[in-house]
């Protein structure tokens, strides 16, 4: 089967509920109570699932789309019945003959393309419905769906006002019955009777169902004005007699799984969900938060004990500094003293000399001491006293 992407330019059942969806099976929902038996139109079918379920109701069905990759989704899914087929084809140059179709359906087609080709579309709706046909075509209320919101689609080429819109039916389809169309959450209140036309829970009133519209609180209820739609669904004629007979004044539509419901109730559980991670949150960041406090009271105690410390580790540094001053002092003192001892060291190896010398002049003086006091000495002597006077003499 061809896969497409959901990009947002059109609708593809199974890649995105909720919302969007509502809104476009209602519109096929809404559509297929007025094609029983006849030769259906699908403009603009995209994937071809609107087409299947009108085919379902119709004689014949046909689903065009400028797309190919649409159609070849739609051949894969949905299948060529005996009723239902799908061509590639544009809006504006529709391959049928004149007058061949007795209905055309167009959602959301219209807002896709130029203004120029907005109004051949229209033509050639006209063109191929038989006399009697009529065309049930849906638009964005420019107003509401882009103007309040401050939105802008990008797959939209130009958006009508409902002014716009009517103004260019008016050429080929000057008959029209206009209906709103707004995803809505509100309390629905019906009656299991039915009688007269009516389907599976309506009400008849000759012919139109009825329904009343109420706004209030809990002190006053007040009837309400029907409110202008996000979108325009119209049911268009080229002539008044061909607008259908019966037409609801409420129509509403729940997928059979209930799954915006479902949504809207997944999304209370997850408030509340979220509502109690918040409490644990809070609870935790309380705890937190008195846990932040006891830090803090530790770390000021710590910054007393740092700046107590810190004081004392500046008396301990003078007190370093001073002893390092007083052991300089002392290096240099016991420095002084090794000089001072090496100096000693040096005078009394000179005075240890000084008394060799003496020593042995000493020895010398004793030697001639003992030599004068022998007999020899005695009987030397007048000869020497003779031989120092010659000495003289000779000298003279």
């Amino acid at each position: 089967m061809p896969d497409l992407e959901f990009t947002g330019e059109r609708f593809i059942p199974g890649t995105a509920d909720g919302e969007i969806a509502y809104e476009h099976w209602h519109r096929y929902a809404f559509a297929r109570r007025y094609v029983s038996g006849k030769r259906v139109l699908d403009a603009a079918c995209g994937e071809g699932y609107g087409t299947a379920l009108l085919a379902s109701a119709a004689q014949q069905a046909l689903g065009v789309d400028i797309d190919a990759a649409a159609i070849a989704h739609a051949h894969a899914t949905h299948g060529q019945g005996p009723n239902v087929r799908y061509e590639t084809a544009s809006v504006t140059a529709l391959p049928l003959a004149d007058a061949s179709i007795d209905v055309v359906v167009s959602f959301e087609t219209i807002e896709h393309i130029a203004a120029a080709e907005q109004t051949r579309m229209l033509a050639e709706f006209a063109r191929v419905l038989a006399p009697g046909g009529f065309l049930i075509l849906s638009s964005p209320n420019r107003r509401r769906y882009s103007d309040e919101r401050g939105y802008r689609n990008p797959f939209h080429q130009r958006e009508l006002y409902r002014e716009e819109l009517a103004a260019m039916l008016a050429v080929a389809f000057p008959s029209c019955r206009w209906f709103h169309q707004t995803r809505s959450f509100a309390s629905a209140l019906w009656s299991e009777e039915e009688s007269g036309e009516t389907g599976a829970g309506g009400i008849a009133n000759g012919g139109m169902r009825t329904c009343e519209a109420l706004t209030g609180d809990g002190e006053t209820v007040l009837p309400t004005a029907v409110p202008d739609g996000i979108y325009h669904v119209v049911i268009a004629a080229s002539d008044a007699s061909a607008l259908p007979v019966t037409c609801p004044a409420l129509s509403l539509y729940v997928d059979r799984d209930e799954s915006e419901r479902k949504r809207a109730d997944g999304q209370v559980q997850e408030v509340l969900r979220l509502d109690a991670l918040l409490k644990d949150r809070d609870a935790t960041t309380d705890r937190q938060t008195l846990h932040i406090r006891h830090l803090e009271k530790l770390v000021a105690e710590r910054e007393r004990i740092v700046v107590e410390r810190d004081g004392q580790l500046v008396d301990v540094n003078a007190a370093r500094e001073s002893r390092e001053r007083d052991l300089a002092a002392a290096r240099a003192s016991l420095t002084r003293c090794e000089a001072d001892l090496t100096a000693a060291r040096t005078r009394l190896a000179a005075v240890d000399a000084q008394r060799r010398d003496q020593d042995a002049a000493l020895a010398a003086q004793e030697r001639l001491i003992t030599y004068q006091q022998s007999a020899r000495w005695w009987i030397q002597l007048p000869w020497l006293a003779v031989l120092r006077q010659w000495r003289r003499w000779r000298d003279q």
